[in-house]
């Protein structure tokens, strides 16, 4: 017992230096139920360390993969707010810089007491590596990626998304929170975009549950192809084409896209290219080529990261971009513009326009994060709290990243090239009306 009062006490003394010295406007709780600062109200922001253990193991190994494990174990969590309360409450200024103000005989001082404490960070859910075996392009292990991520659930992913189940973002064409009129108004603008009109035979890549095939069929009266790898969407998307009475005009194929024949007028992959991996970048674009016809219009849309001083510095994974693949995306990657314009034009298209949707991604994805909250019981019912814990600090997480600049989402518009003119207005007044 006087072992764990002197790791209280040092723990105490290290946590009132932190909050001083960096200006902290939240507080903490300890497992003996005290408070730093110790005035800290009962009810303000507060993070609370659950078990001496936690701070062994963020001692032993001081990585952002063991403070995510104790999160989603709940050994370390937030109280009276949530994360988005979390970031706003952030220190001003660098972190690295205040932190080296604080004490080192403070910080020596729970070293020495904790280090050698039990209690350990075990993975709290289960997960695959982002590593080189996941990214190697193959059928089946595109397959396996797509499963871990999109067969959580049918019923989970309802929890949180609109009606017609789209999940990638929105398009707000005014400041307002439906989720539903906006992703509606996204699959109008995609259709405008690639100029959609009756008799087209349109393929969508990635086409999730069906939605942007099924609109665009019935407002725009196209011939339209979804492929996907996951099997729960498909079996949602063929219930919904069905339902819909749209048999005939909306065909779904269950298969790797690299599988695919035939050609296409108009060709659209929205939020599917994050998982095909930089390494398999030109057989992906080699496809789409393929099944484009001449003058042909595809439109990519994608999440990407900011280019670097050098490929070397890009190609760096971050901690947080590391987490995200293990524990969401397993085999995923993220490429800047400058590689998909680059990549589009060494493949034989033309691009014509690019918009970044940065800001339209950060409110879709804080409106997911409130629903998923507002369902969070129903949620872990579903797939279990850790889980649910997980998903949610990931949709809060992407929000702050796009809110931040550190992720962006670009729509890029091209067409397979051919000399003379590409029959595209000459201007772009027609998308915004």
């Amino acid at each position: 017992m006087d072992i764990e009062r002197k790791r209280l006490a040092a723990l105490r003394h290290l946590l009132a230096q932190a909050h001083d010295k960096l200006g902290l406007k939240f507080g903490f709780r300890l497992w003996d139920g005290s408070r730093v600062p110790e005035g800290w109200p009962a009810d303000g922001l507060a993070i609370a360390i659950r078990d001496s253990g936690a701070v062994a193991a963020l001692m032993r190994k001081p990585k952002l993969d063991t403070l995510l494990n104790l999160h989603i174990s709940e050994r370390i969590a937030l109280l009276n707010g949530s994360i988005f309360d979390l970031a706003t409450a952030r220190p001003e200024g660098k972190i690295g810089r205040l932190a080296r103000t604080i004490p080192k005989a403070a910080i020596f001082d729970v070293f020495r007491r904790f280090i050698l404490a039990p209690g350990a960070a075990p993975s709290a859910v289960d997960h695959r590596r982002g590593d080189e075996i996941a990214r190697d392009g193959a059928p089946a292990t595109n397959k396996a990626n797509v499963a871990y991520h999109y067969d959580v659930s049918n019923a989970f992913y309802r929890l949180f998304l609109d009606e017609e189940m789209v999940y990638t973002c929105a398009y707000f064409t005014e400041d307002h929170g439906d989720i539903a009129r906006a992703q509606r108004d996204k699959l109008d603008m995609i259709c405008r975009k690639l100029r959609l009109k009756p008799g087209d035979r349109f393929l969508d890549i990635g086409c999730g549950w069906g939605a942007l095939v099924c609109h665009a069929a019935q407002h725009y009266g196209v011939e339209a192809h979804g492929v996907t790898l996951a099997e729960e969407q498909f079996k949602l998307a063929q219930e919904k084409v069905e339902r819909l009475g749209l048999t005939g005009r909306v065909t779904l194929h269950l298969r790797d896209y690299t599988q695919m024949e035939g050609q296409f007028d108009k060709i659209s992959s929205i939020g599917m290219f994050e998982q095909v991996g930089i390494r398999n970048h030109p057989d992906y674009f080699r496809a789409v080529n393929r099944l484009l016809r001449p003058r042909g219009l595809y439109l990519h849309h994608t999440i990407s990261r900011r280019a670097k001083k050098t490929d070397k510095a890009f190609n760096r994974m971050p901690a947080e971009y590391r987490a995200l693949v293990r524990y969401i995306f397993p085999g995923g990657e993220l490429d800047h513009l400058g590689m998909s314009i680059t990549n589009l034009e060494r493949h034989g298209f033309e691009v014509h326009d690019v918009e970044g949707w940065r800001e339209h991604y950060q409110r879709t994805t804080r409106l997911w994060w409130e629903r998923l909250e507002a369902n969070r019981a129903q949620a872990e019912a579903e797939i279990g709290p850790e889980r649910t814990r997980m998903w949610l600090l990931y949709l809060a997480g992407c929000s702050l990243a796009f809110e931040r600049g550190g992720a962006l989402v670009n729509q890029t518009l091209a067409s397979k090239r051919r000399k003379g003119a590409s029959g595209l207005p000459l201007t772009r007044a027609d998308l915004y009306r």
